[in-house]
């Protein structure tokens, strides 16, 4: 077993307030969340996943009424949350804004009290051993901050290693929820035999009594999440179940993501799982498409398929959002004072819009983009506040939160157009934006700015018409956050280097954007952007020069 003291971060670090980081300790694996919050609206951005399949069902899921977690799970399970602490700590988040919580492998171990013993012993951290109906509920949560369904009644589905949570909710409050122990995990160790599989399946819906508990609700929508539901929205998305999954590096580039899908097409899948159990290479295939996840995931499809046929359910929708992002929402609601769950429908209409198009590496470098973007607006707000009525260091007019939000959006959407290809994928983004009626509780003036902004972030530099009809003070403020902006992308594609810290300050010589690559990477002397060779340099010096332009005040950048 894994043994050592706690790692704490530095004495003289200072912390980073707007980060928050779930750790949701599952059947099947470890998930860490770490999210970039706004404390004046409460919109959050992922800022980074990480993901360890530690697989406590191994040891847990037995015929025994008791099941024990072994030596080498939890082993596996501490070594898991160290690669986690080592993140979070590298990146100065408080503690105070980290919550671990356990679920149905933990919850059911006989031996729980020494595996949180354990975890506290040698790496510092509490965990929390949640039930199923409080895990039901952090989903709702979670989900609700993905779809924009606060007003409606819905039911939520999530199929995990252990167990199964479903809950109806309306307006943030959980009317009814359940918890079975049925899970892809469980499911797969269990049953070799696909029909005494579905036979087991049914006997503990019908005994739950959940069919008739949901049926007394009128359900506007039905929403699924988590790993196994949303790998299965990916395989009808891919056309897996028609066979077209050969050419997946094409289709991944081309096909945009609906996030949903029907009874039909689930059948379809669980149809051409289960053909491939007596296929030549059939199983192969499912292990180059599914990954690790393909062990189980006829379970989960099984197990689904059954919950649609005894609920009549035609069509689920499907949430990227599940418990990870629900436990940072009752964190924030703790946090920040008059926190809304509903706050967030425009933004997650951006963010639904922006994973609808981009696969995970386009996603990354969209996040990254916003990161960069945002640090130098909120630079240049606090620089504007500092030298308030000294005309040489003030902007020419003041940004707003309004702003933020436009330069947020525009980051964060900005190269969706590549999925039709990279030549020209700028405009592609624009009329995509303009044309898709995606973006919610918007007006088309800012719709407008959102997709001039994400049109003129490369190449050409837009010219003094491009808001013909607005005001000027919008003008202006168009030319701030294009400038922001085009900076924002030149370095993320320049500078290849995942930094841990950022930072935008102001001095007599101008503004400075200060990267570091922190103490994970070789600490070498600090390196200037006019060192940066090439063609980096040609592309990071014009946008530098158009931002000096804008801004009136000399830009440059270092890297340490």
């Amino acid at each position: 077993m894994s043994t050592g003291s706690p790692v704490l971060p530095p004495a003289t670090a200072t912390t980073n307030n707007n980060l928050f980081a779930a750790v949701d300790i599952g059947t099947n694996s470890f998930k860490l969340t770490v999210v970039r919050v706004d404390p004046s609206s409460g919109r959050f951005l992922t800022f980074n996943r990480l993901k360890e399949p530690v697989i406590l069902g191994l040891d847990t899921t037995t015929t025994s009424s008791a099941p024990t977690i072994s030596a080498a799970s939890l082993d596996r399970a501490i070594t898991a949350i160290r690669k986690f602490q080592h993140f979070i700590h590298s990146h100065r988040l408080p503690p105070s804004h980290l919550r671990l919580v356990a679920t149905s492998a933990v919850r059911e171990a006989s031996n729980k009290s020494q595996f949180i013993g354990a975890v506290n012993e040698a790496l510092g951290l509490n965990v929390e051993v949640i039930s199923g109906e409080e895990e039901a509920r952090l989903i709702y949560l979670g989900i609700l901050q993905f779809f924009p369904v606060f007003t409606s009644t819905v039911l939520t589905i999530d199929i995990g290693g252990g167990s199964t949570e479903f809950t109806v909710g309306l307006n943030g409050n959980v009317l009814f929820s359940k918890s079975l122990r049925l899970g892809h995990v469980t499911l797969t160790q269990q049953f070799s035999d696909v029909t005494k599989m579905r036979e087991h399946i049914r006997n503990e819906l019908e005994a739950s009594d959940l069919i008739g508990k949901i049926n007394d609700f009128k359900i506007d929508a039905v929403i699924g999440s988590s790993g196994t539901i949303r790998a299965i929205e990916k395989a009808v998305c891919k056309g897996y179940a028609r066979k077209i999954e050969e050419n997946v590096g094409v289709f991944e580039e081309f096909t945009k993501r609906e996030w949903r899908f029907t009874r039909h097409e689930l059948r379809c899948l669980v149809e051409r799982l289960y053909d491939e159990e007596s296929e030549i290479n059939g199983t192969a295939k499912r292990s180059r498409f599914f990954k690790k996840r393909a062990a189980f995931i006829l379970a989960g499809t099984v197990l689904l398929d059954e919950v649609f046929e005894k609920l009549a359910i035609e069509e689920i929708e499907v949430s990227e959002y599940a418990l990870g992002e629900g436990v940072i929402t009752e964190m924030l609601g703790h946090a920040f004072q008059g926190f809304n769950l509903n706050a967030n429908a425009r933004w997650r209409s951006v963010f639904k819009l922006a994973l609808r198009f981009n696969n995970k590496k386009r996603m990354k470098a969209a996040t990254m983009c916003a990161t960069i973007a945002r640090e130098i607006f909120e630079g240049l707000m606090k620089s504007n506040q500092l030298y308030n009525g000294n005309d040489d260091n003030q902007l020419c007019v003041p940004l707003d939160d309004s702003d933020l939000e436009y330069l947020d959006a525009a980051s964060l959407l900005h190269n969706i157009g590549m999925s039709t290809g990279k030549k020209g994928y700028h405009k592609q983004s624009y009329f995509v934006i303009m044309n898709g009626d995606e973006l919610q509780a918007y007006s088309k003036e800012e719709i407008k700015i959102i997709a001039l902004l994400v049109r003129h972030h490369r190449k050409k530099f837009p010219k003094n018409d491009v808001l013909e009809g607005s005001s000027k003070e919008v003008r202006q403020k168009f030319r701030i956050l294009c400038a922001i902006m085009r900076v924002s992308y030149a370095v993320q594609q320049c500078i290849p280097v995942n930094f841990q810290f950022m930072g935008f300050i102001h001095s007599p010589e101008g503004f400075k954007l200060v990267l570091s690559e922190g103490e994970a990477r070789n600490q070498s002397t600090d390196i200037v952007h006019p060192l940066l060779a090439g063609d980096i340099n040609v592309l990071l010096e014009k946008e530098f020069e158009h931002f000096s332009m804008v801004v009136k005040q000399k830009l440059s950048i270092l890297v340490t």
